[in-house]
């Protein structure tokens, strides 16, 4: 088994892939591809939806208000984003920050994939819907399934995964920013538990359905 440097230098391959990649449409009107960035060691990994106008312009993930929610709420349970690895389902901007299409998620899902094989985090945090649907292999929107963590064999092992309301959707509506909160509470305990000792739910209603210096930057903050 590779130990943590190898991994990391793996993961560094990776990203020099996947910051040329012309594999969809999405590449011909990026900035930049925004990979991903914090501890390649981390125990904890939080998977978004696609870069916004800012993340395209800096090549980082969640550096707009958004971000600054999610770091907020990292503090809030005595973590930073140096602690964690922060990623999306996409790595180059939808234009007009619309919704990811479904070819596009299955472009980029092997760069997901590679990710989460070569971090090797116990716990996965999905934010939003577009995330939720893609690693749990279901179309339940997030209003169901949000705070309630469930086991999933990704990157060839057995993690957690906790889908969790987006930080965007709860600076829109401050109830939600809320129930995020009280959902983050539960991540540190769900860090110190063995995800084989949670038998895999039974899923949801399959049919509901919930409608250079940037280099330098990323590569910085792989741990």
């Amino acid at each position: 088994m590779a130990d943590a440097a190898e991994r990391r230098e793996r993961l560094v391959e990776v990203y020099r892939e996947a910051s040329v990649c012309t594999k969809c449409p999405l590449s011909e009107g990026r900035t930049t591809v925004v990979f991903g960035n914090g501890n390649s060691d981390a125990d904890l990994m939080f998977v978004g939806e696609a870069p916004g106008a800012e993340e395209d312009r800096r090549g980082l993930p969640f550096v707009g208000r958004a971000g600054g929610l999610l770091t907020q709420l990292l503090a809030g349970i005595g973590m930073s984003r140096e602690d964690v690895f922060v990623a999306n389902t996409l790595k180059c901007r939808p234009p007009g920050n619309r919704d990811p299409q479904p070819e596009e998620i299955e472009t980029c899902r092997p760069y997901l994939e590679r990710q989460v094989e070569l971090i090797e985090p116990r716990v996965i945090a999905t934010l939003g819907n577009f995330a939720t649907k893609l690693l749990t292999r279901n179309p339940t929107g997030i209003t169901k399934v949000r705070g309630t963590p469930q086991v999933h064999e990704l990157g060839a092992r057995t993690v957690f995964l906790l889908p969790l309301f987006h930080p965007a959707a709860a600076l829109r509506t401050p109830a939600l920013a809320e129930t995020l909160r009280e959902d983050f509470a539960s991540l540190p305990g769900l860090l110190e538990r063995d995800p084989m000792q949670l038998a895999p739910p039974d899923g949801p209603d399959p049919g509901e359905d919930e409608g250079a210096a940037r280099e330098a930057d990323q590569l910085g903050l792989f741990g």
